[in-house]
């Protein structure tokens, strides 16, 4: 069998993978609040855990792994878009309103992951349904100690559990001292975390021990994955950004309600996304969803080709230079494929490739060496491995690509006679055209090369 090593948080080093049982491995990853489309972010833990979903079942076989990954959809800010909704005129009640609201955003993830060539996880758990769990899990670490009720809120007593901060290698004095921590009077210490907080009556809530409310993040994922995993299992993944404080509450309160069972035996956490070196945000004008990209014709594929040339541990920036390069290889490999029939199964080499901490740049340097040697039949089996070259995400590559070989021999004709007169004013007038047609211009000594980008605009060549 395939040995396969990933990196844990918990041990801080690359592991040999050894799930609790062969035949039922489990991983549980945190989805999304869905109260607006997932952003291009959203979908780098997507991808990330799908190729990863993609090696277990091509390891232990697609019976024996459970993959869940959850929704929430009882939020703050879904409560807060609901209420525009309502300010905005909508009659309806506020339960039918986060209902539509919840099932819309939900049906936008599910079309802009497919798009992405995600598999769709075996379970996909609504916070909603479950509050029953939660409620109960919150009873036992009220019973065992571990939390407290005051004025309608519960709250986690964090110094009950001695090793809080172990996962993300912080000291509970040390977060007080270097974190923004909600001090409040119904808290014993500043670090406890509410589990349960109290609804007015315009808010969604349920009866509980302690009134009418709702539970809080945290809880959920740990009730969820202890009723579909149960109380350990093998596989905890989400970003960089959920080690703390959620993944660190998640450990604290499992472990306490289930002493004895060790929740999750490998954390694995994705690096954050950047845009064009810079952190994606609204106020540099870089910040996109998925759907935007998708509807500027940036294929799913190529968006999912783009992510997998950095390993997940590592920033990833997203250039548009990435995604013209993934397209222009794409291309070349669909039409090196058509009509073939996949080998009966991948690579070797791209297999050891994933098993190697999903070193999925490796996986894609050994599918060019496969493309180069003129294997289609390898390509095409391996590609599937990380979800590439399916057959169903290939519409986009019927449209003809942009033929620009015209001008890359204009350009070439330009620099040979600027070589000789020295005038490279022609040379830089085309280049500059070129450019702000979206067209990624590269010359070297073995001539020009041009390649159409997401924002290639043929009319304005005309005239050039």
């Amino acid at each position: 069998m395939v040995e396969i090593r990933l990196t844990n948080t918990k041990t801080r080093k690359k592991d040999i993978f050894r799930p609790i049982r062969e035949d039922d491995v489990r991983m549980y990853v945190c989805g999304p609040t869905v109260y607006d489309r997932a952003h291009l972010g959203n979908a780098r833990p997507v991808v990330v855990f799908d190729t990863l979903f993609r090696l277990l079942r091509h390891v232990y076989g697609e019976d024996h792994v459970t993959y869940v990954r959850n929704f929430t959809d009882v939020d703050d800010k879904i409560n807060a878009r609901a209420a525009k909704m309502v300010s905005d005129g909508d009659t309806r009640p506020l339960e039918a309103i986060i209902r539509h609201l919840t099932d819309e955003t939900i049906g936008w993830y599910h079309a802009d992951m497919d798009a992405l060539g995600a598999l769709r996880p075996t379970l996909e758990p609504r916070a909603t349904e479950w509050i029953g769990a939660m409620i109960g899990m919150i009873e036992a670490l009220v019973a065992k100690g571990h939390a407290y009720a005051k004025d309608g809120h519960v709250l986690f007593r964090v110094r009950s559990y001695r090793d809080y901060g172990a996962l993300s290698g912080r000291s509970v004095d040390d977060m007080i001292a270097g974190a923004r921590v909600e001090v409040a009077p119904f808290k014993e210490d500043p670090m406890d975390f509410v589990l349960w907080k109290p609804s007015t009556d315009d808010l969604p809530g349920w009866d509980s021990p302690w009134g009418r409310g709702r539970p809080g993040w945290h809880i959920e994922c740990s009730a969820m994955s202890y009723e579909l995993l149960g109380e350990s299992f093998d596989i905890h993944g989400g970003g960089i950004d959920l080690q703390f404080p959620h993944h660190e509450n998640e450990l604290a309160q499992s472990c306490c309600a289930h002493p004895g069972a060790g929740f999750a035996n490998v954390w694995m956490h994705n690096e954050m996304l950047q845009v064009e070196g810079r952190k994606m945000s609204k106020s540099l004008g870089n910040f996109f969803t998925v759907r935007d990209l998708l509807d500027q014709g940036v294929p799913g594929e190529v968006i999912r080709f783009v992510f997998m040339g950095t390993h997940y541990s590592k920033p990833m920036d997203w250039t548009a230079e990435k995604a013209a390069q993934a397209e222009a290889t794409l291309r070349k490999w669909r039409g090196l494929v058509a009509g073939i029939e996949p080998a009966p199964s991948p690579a070797p080499a791209v297999v050891a490739a994933l098993a190697d901490d999903l070193n999925t740049a490796g996986a894609i340097a050994e599918l060019h060496r496969l493309a180069g040697a003129g294997d289609a039949a390898g390509l095409k089996a391996s590609a599937a491995m990380l979800g590439l070259l399916e057959d169903g995400m290939g519409n986009w590559a019927e449209a003809p690509a942009a033929d620009l070989s015209g001008w890359a021999e204009t350009l070439a004709e330009a620099r040979a006679a600027a070589m000789e007169s020295k005038d490279f004013s022609r040379v830089d007038h085309l280049k500059a055209g070129l450019l702000a047609a979206g067209v990624e211009v590269r010359m070297s000594k073995a001539g020009v090369e041009l390649l159409p980008g997401p924002e290639f605009d043929a009319a304005k060549l005309e005239g050039l």
